[in-house]
């Protein structure tokens, strides 16, 4: 799981590229990502009968690899993780 997880390194790039787009975009641009994420690896994992999670039996789930209500929560720790590895980067405030 450490790889799957450890991908949130790669906000740090991305965050590079799309600083001056709005919180608001960057936030659903975290979440589509880190679903693709979760439905790739989950998918690789189930493949080969080792993936942990199985979100079968929610009600919003897609083939059981992820849950769309975790939206909101997958947009809040995308943008939460951008303040924690891109807060040396983020263009000064004005005052």
């Amino acid at each position: 799981m450490f790889p799957i997880y450890g991908m949130a390194a790669l906000i740090a790039p991305v965050y590079q590229k799309i600083k001056g787009v709005p919180r608001l975009f960057r936030g659903l641009l975290y979440s589509a990502a880190i679903f693709v994420c979760e439905y790739v690896s989950g998918s690789i994992l189930k493949r080969h009968n080792m993936c942990p999670w199985d979100y079968s039996d929610a009600k919003y789930n897609i083939n059981g690899l992820i849950r769309l209500d975790f939206a909101p929560l997958w947009f809040a720790t995308g943008l939460l993780y951008e303040s924690i590895l891109c807060k040396d980067n983020r263009p000064p405030k004005h005052q």
